[in-house]
This record gives C-alpha cells, sequence and structure tokens, in this order.
C-alpha cells in the first residue's frame, strides 16, 4: 500500500477530482446560490500548466483515476488542451459534465481515451429543467447523452432528488434504462453553502428502493469496495440504476477521494472545512509534497467531522464549506 496517500484511517487515496472552473453556463439552484454570482477571476485559476504539474505529481504518489468537474469544465476555453495534456498520464481519466456542450467534444474525448462519462440531469420534463437550472437547454442535454450512447460510451447520469421538486420522475428515470443502456444514479440532497438545504427535502435511499419497488422488481449488482453507489439491475433492462446515500448511509469508511477545486485548493472531503492551498506554492517554487500529506493526514472519520448519518439534526448555519460550484462536482 501507498503510505503517502494514506490517512489516518488506513484509507488509500487514489482517486483525484480536478475542478476546471468555479463558471458555469446552467443555474442549478442547489449548486449555485444565485443568479448574479461572481466567478473567481482567471488569474485566480489554475492554468493548465499548473493543472497538468499538480495532477502528474499526484499521478507519482499514486493516483490511478482522474475526473474532470466544475462548474461547467466544458466552457473553458483551454479544456481541450487539459484533457489532452491529462490524457498522456498513465491514469484512467473521466469528466463529468452537465452535457450542454459535449457533443462538439466527442472527437477529443474519444482521441484521448475517455470511455466513461457523467452527466447531470435532474429531470426528464423540459419546463421542470428550466425551473430548476433557469436555462432552457433540456432537448440539447437529452440529445447529447443519446448521442454519447450511440458513440459507444458508458454514460452515466446523475440525479440530485429532492422531495417535493422531482421525485415523482423516479419511474421515468427507471423506465428510461430499460431499452437504453444508461445507468441512472439517484443522488440524496446534500447540504453546502448558500442551497437552502433542509432535511424534510432528503429522499433516502431506502425511500428511492421503495418507489422503485412498486414498479420494478431489482437485484443488487455487486460492487466496488471504494464505489459511492449502490447499483441495481433490474431484470430485462439495457441499463441500471444507482443510489448514491451520501446522508442517510455514507461511504466514508472506503473512500479513497481527494478534490483540488478551480483556484487550487486541496480539499480531503467534500464536506471538509478546511482546504489547502497549492497553487500559490506551486507559482512560488515550493514543494507540495508537505501540503498533501498533512492534508491527508487530517482527514476526518467521516462527513468532514461537520454531521453524522443523523441528518435530520443538521444545522445548516453551523456548516462551514463552500458553495458546491465553488467545490466542484
Amino acid at each position: 500500500m501507498n503510505t503517502i496517500l494514506t490517512d489516518t484511517f488506513n484509507r488509500m487515496h487514489d482517486y483525484l477530482r480536478i475542478s476546471l472552473t468555479d463558471n458555469c453556463n446552467l443555474r442549478c439552484f442547489y449548486c449555485m446560490p444565485e443568479e448574479s454570482y461572481t466567478f473567481t477571476p482567471a488569474s485566480r485559476l489554475m492554468q493548465a500548466a499548473e493543472i497538468f504539474t499538480i495532477a502528474e505529481q499526484f499521478v507519482q504518489l499514486g493516483v490511478k483515476k482522474i475526473r474532470l468537474t466544475g462548474g461547467e469544465p466544458l466552457v473553458r476555453k483551454d479544456a481541450a488542451i487539459i484533457i489532452q495534456q491529462l490524457a498522456t498520464l498513465p491514469v484512467e481519466l473521466t469528466i463529468t459534465t452537465n452535457g450542454t456542450r459535449i457533443q462538439s467534444f466527442i472527437p477529443t474525448l474519444k482521441k484521448n481515451g475517455i470511455k466513461s462519462i457523467n452527466v447531470s440531469l435532474d429531470t426528464l420534463n423540459r419546463e421542470r429543467f428550466l425551473v430548476m437550472t433557469r436555462r432552457d437547454q433540456f432537448p440539447q442535454v437529452y440529445d447529447s447523452i443519446s448521442q454519447l450512447i450511440a458513440e459507444g460510451f458508458h454514460v452515466k447520469v446523475n440525479v440530485v432528488v429532492m422531495k417535493g421538486l422531482n421525485e415523482e420522475e423516479l419511474p421515468a428515470f427507471l423506465n428510461w434504462t430499460k431499452n437504453t443502456p444508461v445507468h441512472v444514479r439517484f443522488i440524496e440532497f446534500m447540504p453546502f453553502s448558500g442551497n437552502r438545504w433542509s432535511s424534510n427535502q432528503v429522499l433516502t435511499w431506502q425511500e428511492i428502493l421503495e418507489i422503485a419497488a412498486r414498479q420494478y422488481e431489482f437485484t443488487p449488482l455487486e460492487s466496488a469496495a471504494q464505489d459511492t453507489a449502490k447499483k441495481y439491475q433490474i431484470p430485462g433492462h439495457a441499463g441500471s440504476f444507482a443510489v448514491i446515500s451520501t446522508m442517510s448511509n455514507n461511504f466514508c469508511s472506503t473512500c479513497n477521494r481527494l478534490r483540488l477545486t478551480a483556484d487550487g485548493k486541496l480539499k480531503n472531503c467534500l464536506f471538509s472545512s478546511s482546504e489547502t492551498d497549492l497553487l500559490t506554492p506551486l507559482r512560488n517554487g515550493q514543494q507540495l509534497l508537505p501540503l498533501i500529506q498533512q492534508t491527508i493526514a487530517h482527514k476526518k472519520k467521516e462527513l468532514g467531522g461537520q454531521f453524522t448519518q443523523d441528518f435530520e439534526k443538521i444545522e445548516t448555519a453551523a456548516l462551514q464549506n463552500r458553495t458546491m460550484i465553488t467545490i466542484g462536482g
């Protein structure tokens, strides 16, 4: 086991999520709190060469998988260059996108060996998409998913489920997997700064399964030790579904993930209250390894040490974290 990226709970970290930007062309309220949100100035973002330098160091320390996130990573003008550079590293390279711009990137993704793509889509209803994202781009996203599948990509669709908003659409998403090899992942609503989270909006893993069971029989699929998603198969369906149960049944004990924000801050957990600046030391010619080791050593046992699975008792005002868009999906 590589001890350099191992924390005090014996969790080895070999998966790095890199946010390319906190900019996005959609305005989902649970991710970006305000329509008039001010994006980080370009000078404070990691530049393409800096992203590669930091990523290369993590790969040398044992990272085997890198996921590019945002905001929307493909709004960066140099996104293709960043993908091309990172593809030269011996890692599995993947991306999470909102699907609005990905069609023009398909040749780049294929050329650089990206085989799996996560697309965020919380509704199959055009009017609800407009309400949730404040943009009328549902047809582009849906068509992009269809094209990605036709081009042979493994497509996972991330659906943040919220009571009173889109829970009624679970059957439609499950039905989508019948004839289409799409892998739908229902995600429990999580609290971040400014996203107006409340516990009574959380549709839990068990509640999701209960809804699914009203319409279908399904069987659990085998999961890898560090999977965040609990996977299921409906017999005869081309696709599958899964639940990411962060709030009701977390997977912290096997976590292998680190996050690098677009402005070069290393977070050891999605919910960590602290972060470590890697970009400024890099620009000053300092060694990053001691900072990386220190960050991993300080990783809490679960959920950033800020709350427990008893999520109904969370006091959102007491949470110390960024908005989701500034962390990276």
